[in-house]
This record gives C-alpha cells, structure tokens and sequence, in this order.
C-alpha cells in the first residue's frame, strides 16, 4: 500500500505533514505506552475521536496573541464570540440561532449530564438508540435514571427504529438522546428522518439532547446536516442542542462548547440546574472558539476534502474482506467496522494485541462484535495502520 491520492483537493493546508504526539501530554498517544512497551513495538493510536492535524491557522495566531498579552483573569464571553458563532450557524447551516438562546459550557460530556440532570426525576428513564457514543450509556446511571437503549436497523444505512422505540417506550420516559450526525455510524440523517422523529417526540411529550458537535464534517456533498430544532417551532421548544467547534477544528482541549436552547422555561431550567456545578469556559477556549467560526471556513472545507479521500481509502480496503463489514460514512472522521465475522466479542482488544493498531471497543458503544476505527489522520498513518490490520484481516 502506497500513500498515494489520486482525487485532486487544491489543498491550501498540509494535512499530511506529521505531528509528533508520542510524547506530549496526549491521552490518545499515551493512553497505550505501556502496552507498546510490553509488545516492544509502537501502537498506532486510531480510538478516541482527536484527529492528528495542527489546528487553523487563524486560531494559532489568535492564541498567540492572547497569550502575549500576558493577562488572564476571569473571564466572559465577548459579543464578537457569540455573533461569529450565530454566524457560522446561520451561513454553514441555515439556522439562525438567538443570541439568548445560548448557554456556554465548558465540555459537551459534560453537557450530556446536566441534561441528563436537569430533565426528568430520580427514576424517570431516559432512552437513546445504539451504537451510540459511550457516554449516552452511562449518564443515566449517574443521574439516577434508568436506561432505554434501543438498537437501531442494519440495513445498507443504519437508521432508527421509531417502532421499537415507541413499544419501549414507559409512562416515566421523559428524555431521548439523540446523536446526529451520529457517532459511531457516520450517518447523516435526511429531513424526513428527522421529521419523523420530530413526530414520536412531540407525540410522546418528550423533551430530546441532540448531539451535534460532529456537524461540520459531513463528507458526501449529496447530504447536508439539518440541525434538529430548525425543522418546525414545535421541536425547537423541546430540543437542547449540543454544539461545539473542538471536533471540527481539533481543539477539544480547550473546552468551548455551548447548549442551544430556543425555549425559555427549558432554558431556566437548565440554567439553574447547572449553577455551582458547572465551571466557565476557558478564557483560551474562547479565543480559539472564535477565531475558528469566524476565519476557519476555508480551513474546514479542505480539511473534510481530505478526510473524505481518507474515507474512500478505507472503503476501498474493506471491500471485499470477508471478516470485515464497513457501511459508508457520511460524515464524521469515524469509522463503524462490523467484525463479527472474526467471531471475537472484543475485536478491539484483539487486534491490539495480535497487531498493534488501538481501536475503539464496539461494546463500550453498546454492540460487541464492532470496533470503531479514528481515521482522522495522515494517508501515511492510515495506510500503516491497515498494514498492520492486514496481517490478520484477510
């Protein structure tokens, strides 16, 4: 396998130049050096979703001159934060988003639980449809609320199953989490997708999380992303978006991240919810916050040509293999491999094991038998870790 492209880009930005990660403060690069210690041969990082490319200019120029100016107190969201994040929403996504609407957190986790926290009782359940990211799992137990994970359809396109979870559904159902474009799969949903859940919503008189932080990385120029709450004013008054800039520009680090929350009541509620438990953002993170939404756009655009030259790559390596399944990913830098076929429970850890490429465990998503696999990185990286992968995928 060669590092070879084929599809022309008119790059403006090198996103093959490598960066040196092994030895910085960097969970994904060191959460296996004692495992490359133990096998006597470095691991190749492809779990958590932290891509491997040098942030926006714009943002590095904007940090820099923050941190020359040698001061940094308390902090507050400035109105040229706030104005280039309605913008961006509103150009990139044809959603024009009230200033008032937004409620500024310091991490999107960490805004899965304050939903979780503030929305229904001790007790009330709360359900989502997996694979879903790990997290969606595991803030019901922490909130004191029960679990309602509802598999989605297969299919040639992972889709969800409104009628499983319509029959799931309890008298104390009072929230449903919502990932879209979703994590693990990739998928982009369609208007009438969302129309449809719109409809079991508002139907069943919930309140829903969408999780959009993943928003500006669809691939396909066939799909676009639809935010949840700009189909019709009846979801919007019960839809809390989630977003973020940290997935699309990599600055995850620097914990920006923000609640969209178009009903007042939901939004005081919220509000009080979090008060005393939930820290400020960053001074930095808005910094970069801004400089990303209001000068990264040409940035953004080149860097989802080269993630989906990195998609096609990895279809091209998965067609025809018999013990790997890979449907398409519409978006996200994210890679759902189905590897029953291995008959391993724990692909993941398989396969870190017999080869040295680190994948994310598909239980941990709520589906053994997958694996998920980080193809935000250089083609010299990707292809070196499918290398390896061949070793025993054949």
């Amino acid at each position: 396998m060669t590092a070879k492209r084929t599809e022309p880009c008119e790059p403006l930005f090198n996103f093959d130049q490598p960066v040196a990660r092994e030895n910085t403060d960097s969970d994904k690069w060191r959460r296996y050096q004692q495992e490359a210690e133990r096998q006597g041969r470095d691991i190749i990082p492809m779990w958590v979703a932290d891509m491997d490319f040098v942030s926006p200019p714009a943002v590095l120029d904007a940090l820099k001159e923050r941190v020359e100016h040698g001061v940094f107190g308390y902090g507050k969201v400035s109105a040229g934060m706030t104005d280039a994040f309605c913008h961006w929403y509103a150009t990139q996504h044809n959603w024009q988003i009230d200033p008032k609407w937004i409620v500024w957190l310091p991490g999107l986790v960490g805004g899965l639980h304050a939903v979780a926290r503030t929305f229904g009782e001790a007790g009330s359940a709360v359900m989502t449809h997996i694979p879903v990211y790990p997290p969606f799992l595991k803030v019901a137990e922490r909130t004191h609320k029960q679990l309602q994970a509802v598999p989605m359809r297969e299919g040639p396109r992972w889709s969800l199953d409104l009628e499983a979870m319509q029959a799931q559904l309890k008298s104390n159902t009072r929230l449903f989490m919502f990932c879209n474009p979703h994590n693990p799969t990739g998928r982009v949903f369609s208007r009438e997708e969302l129309q449809q859940l719109s409809n079991f919503i508002v139907k069943n008189d919930l309140v829903v999380c969408s999780d959009e932080i993943h928003c500006d990385l669809v691939l396909d120029k066939s799909r676009r992303h639809i935010p949840l709450a700009s189909l019709n004013p009846e979801i919007a008054a019960r839809t809390i978006t989630l977003l973020a800039p940290s997935k699309t520009f990599n600055i995850a680090g620097l914990a920006c991240s923000a609640a969209v929350i178009p009903d007042h009541k939901l939004r005081l509620d919220f509000k009080h919810s979090i008060q005393g438990f939930m820290p400020d953002v960053n001074l930095l993170g808005f910094v970069a916050a801004e400089a990303a939404y209001r000068n990264g756009a040409v940035w953004r655009e080149q860097l989802v040509c080269y993630l989906a030259q990195n998609r096609n790559r990895l279809m091209r390596w998965a067609e025809g293999k018999q013990q790997v399944d890979l449907k398409f990913p519409e978006a996200t830098y994210l890679a759902w491999l189905d590897l029953r076929a291995t008959g391993q429970e724990k692909p993941a850890q398989w396969l870190l094991k017999e080869t040295g490429v680190a994948l994310s465990e598909g239980a941990d998503f709520g589906l053994p038998g997958f694996a998920r696999l980080n193809f935000g990185c250089s083609l010299a990286q990707l292809d070196r870790a499918l290398e390896r992968l061949d070793q025993i995928l054949n």
